[in-house]
């Protein structure tokens, strides 16, 4: 069992695509995420400084619980037991967005949704629609890469239960719309898996300076907005943003979601011009 750096993987240590190194600065509390988000001097800064953030307590304390303690399939294992950053393509035309990551997926694995059903789910369905080079993505290091899409959270850090708080959803804000702020000469679509994440990029949206109807348009599988762009993506045309119900065990069990519907949003994503 390699336990040696529980209860988290220590910044630039070995972890393959690890983004940070000791010298990272860490956010404490909001205040820190704030500023640490808008002083992120590119991508690779923001993913690394998003990689070793503590200001939400109870989600430091949970995610390091789960990396000790471990489910029993995966005992052997090392946890990542860190937030996860943004993963992808620097320069996306699909940004798909989701809640945060799963105790035993992401926050073990290292990268955003890999290593639980969900993940099996999507990026099975990315490389059907040519979006990810491999049909799985096991773990950080496995030669997976997405082409033309970026994934990221509204939250970073594995919840109790799934269900980040408000004011923890509020505290990771920072990194989120710094994120879309990056990425957004080059995204055409941004695709919500779930209702959490179509609330939680809204902001992250209109601080980026994306033109947004009022009132916000209701969440629904397949549900289409157009976008007006941000002044950095001027003269591009309208953004897409796409709603999808999230892969979930349970959706995917009970046929709410099926392979053909998870494609033909992908699909629409893609083909977005």
């Amino acid at each position: 069992m390699t336990t040696g750096n529980a209860p988290f993987v220590p910044p630039g240590s070995g972890w393959p695509e690890d983004p940070a190194t000791p010298e990272t600065p860490a956010a404490h509390d909001a205040g820190e995420v704030l500023r640490l988000a808008a002083e992120a001097s590119d991508l690779d800064d923001l993913c690394a400084r998003q990689s070793v953030c503590r200001a939400c307590d109870r989600l430091v304390a949970w995610r390091e619980k789960v990396a000790v303690e471990r489910r029993r399939a995966f005992a052997d294992e090392e946890y990542w037991g860190r937030p996860i950053a943004g993963w992808g393509d620097p320069e996306p035309r699909i940004l798909i967005v989701g809640l945060a990551p799963a105790a035993h997926g992401g926050n073990r694995t290292g990268r955003i949704f890999t290593g639980d059903r969900s993940g099996d789910w999507l990026f099975a369905s990315l490389h059907r629609v040519g979006l990810a080079a491999r049909p799985t993505s096991v773990r950080a290091g496995d030669g997976q890469r997405l082409i033309g899409a970026r994934m990221a959270a509204t939250v970073r850090c594995a919840p109790p239960d799934n269900k980040p708080t408000p004011l923890e959803r509020t505290t990771c804000l920072p990194w989120l719309a710094r994120e879309v702020e990056m990425v957004a000469e080059s995204v055409r679509c941004v695709l919500c898996l779930g209702g959490f994440a179509w609330q939680g990029v809204w902001p992250a949206l209109r601080q980026a300076g994306y033109g947004l109807p009022r009132p916000r348009p209701k969440f629904g599988h397949g549900a289409e907005i157009e976008l007006a762009p941000p002044p950095m993506a001027a003269g591009r045309g309208p953004v897409l943003m796409l709603g999808c119900y999230h892969p979930s065990q349970q959706n995917t069990f009970t046929g709410r979601v099926t392979e053909e519907m998870l494609d033909a949003v992908l699909t629409r994503a893609r083909d977005y011009r």
